[in-house]
């Protein structure tokens, strides 16, 4: 039922919507008189003069449509190579992390793989792709007499993925073959294993990418990760029979465009699965039919007998560069972990330094100067751990503005102080000086991990991000930074006690 206040609703839309229309035909017809105004001018114009502005006009509409097709064009994404490092550097690199009690294990045992699989001659195609592409089925398909080397892959029950890596042994076109079986990757949950997988992309010698359709976005990313390392590509699109012959034309046809510098081939495949249909019996009666399909992948076979009966050193090459490209990312991971844990030592000793020093002071001052050469011991500490040269003008006018920082924050450094002094029980009846030892530590902590920061992002000492980022730890009342410093000052204070 229609009240009177939705039909003045409805009357006035209706009214705004014709009054819109009226006044953009108006502007239409202004714009053609004008337009026609223009024309009938330029016309009474010599005819040189005409023709000039002609193109004038001409050229600054061409100009105006290359300008707003650059800037509303949909951008090719580019395929990035990956950089590898010389094998010697990125060895000496894991014994540096070594001699510092850093975990290399994984990182030691990765070059020992490296070595046997090209002691082995095998060579490796890892079948990669999404969770339920059909990877595991194109494998059967391909290799359907060989046996996994682990007696029973992990199957995740609810996934129907496979969970570890298992290695199918055989040969072809005459070489021997290793196919990967690897775990699914974008499975919700499942990090570590898409680690599994990309790891083992990187030591195969080739790549078969499984789809079940058009690219996701995050398939997309994945398969220019595996271009980028330089190894033989090939995007198997498997399930091809749930589409008619016209779609899956398009399908591969549009592939093809995309994909076509970042892959070696696209191969069509059927792994095999069910199909249903109906079966008229001799009584007239119809009956649904399940029946299992015979895998069709003969052309991919024959791609990858091409691939891997190509030029073995290039393959080797190859892999070797991929293995050592993806080791050059983890030994920096645990370079920059490794640094962290240090800078954090490092900020950590010259807080219990500050704290000391100032619960040892006569009478500590009320504006909160930074110890001028603990903060120049700690900022030099820092730089050379990041191995970012600081020369002696530069570290001088960063502790100037750092010192200026502080005084501006000093009260809300006192008031974070004091309400240490009040949360932990023991330090409310401990004094000014405990107050005063907790500030010092708060500034020296909050710097430290304030510089080492800027180190670690920008390589350098960034006095405008260092002074950022100081502001933002002093104002920050974090209850474990304030635990771990008010846990200094009562060390501190009961060994001087003691």
């Amino acid at each position: 039922m229609t009240t009177p206040r939705s039909r003045q609703v409805k009357l006035a839309l209706a009214a705004a919507f014709g009054l819109g229309v009226i006044a953009l035909l108006w502007l239409l017809l202004g714009a053609t008189r004008s337009a026609l105004a223009l024309w009938h001018e330029i016309a009474q114009l010599p005819t040189w003069l005409a023709v000039a502005i002609g193109a004038a006009l001409c050229a600054f509409a061409a100009a105006a449509g290359w300008l707003g097709w650059r800037l509303f064009a949909p951008r090719r994404r580019t395929f990035k190579p990956v950089e590898a490092p010389d094998r010697a550097s990125l060895e000496a690199r894991v014994d540096a992390l070594a001699s510092i009690r850093a975990e290399t294990a994984a990182l030691e045992a990765e070059l020992v793989e490296l070595d046997q699989r090209r002691a082995s001659g095998e060579c490796y195609v890892a079948v990669f792709g999404e969770i339920s592409a059909g990877k595991s089925s194109v494998i059967r398909a391909l290799a359907p007499r060989a046996a996994p080397d682990v007696a029973s892959p992990d199957v995740d029950v609810l996934g129907g993925t496979t969970t570890q890596v298992a290695h199918y042994r055989g040969e072809i076109a005459g070489r021997p073959l290793v196919l990967a079986d690897v775990p699914g990757t974008h499975e919700v949950g499942a990090r570590e294993r898409e680690r599994i997988a990309r790891d083992e992309a990187l030591r195969a010698h080739a790549v078969v990418y499984v789809a079940a359709g058009d690219l996701t976005r995050q398939q997309d990313d994945e398969l220019r990760w595996l271009h980028g390392y330089g190894k033989p590509l090939v995007l198997a699109l498997n399930k091809t029979d749930q589409w008619n012959a016209t779609e899956r034309e398009q399908l591969v046809a549009a592939l093809r465009r995309r994909y076509g510098e970042a892959i070696a081939a696209l191969v069509p495949v059927r792994a095999g699965g069910s199909e249903r249909f109906e079966r008229v019996l001799a009584d007239g009666r119809r009956e649904s039919v399940v029946r299992e399909q015979a895998p069709d992948v003969a052309a991919l076979r024959g791609t990858l007998a091409a691939v891997v009966n190509g030029d073995a050193q290039a393959l080797e090459t190859a892999r070797e560069h991929a293995v050592l490209g993806g080791l050059n990312e983890r030994v920096a991971a645990a370079e920059h972990a490794a640094r962290e844990r240090e800078a954090t030592r490092i900020v950590d000793r010259y807080t219990r330094r500050a704290v000391i020093g100032a619960l040892a002071a006569v009478a500590p001052g009320t504006d909160l100067l930074i110890q001028g050469a603990l903060a120049t011991g700690l900022v030099r500490e820092l730089a050379n751990l990041y191995a970012v040269p600081v020369k002696e003008l530069d570290l001088d006018a960063f502790l100037e503005k750092a010192t200026l920082t502080v005084r501006t924050t000093s009260s809300v450094v006192l008031a974070i102080a004091g309400n240490a002094l009040k949360a932990f029980p023991g330090l409310g009846t401990l004094g000014g000086g405990v107050l005063h030892a907790i500030a010092y530590g708060l500034i020296f902590d909050s710097l430290g991990r304030a510089v080492a920061r800027t180190l670690a992002e920008r390589q350098s000492l960034d006095q405008q991000h260092i002074a950022g980022a100081l502001r933002e730890l002093l104002g920050e009342n974090a209850r474990a930074r304030l635990a771990h410093i008010a846990a200094m000052a009562m060390d501190a204070r009961k060994g001087g006690a003691d």
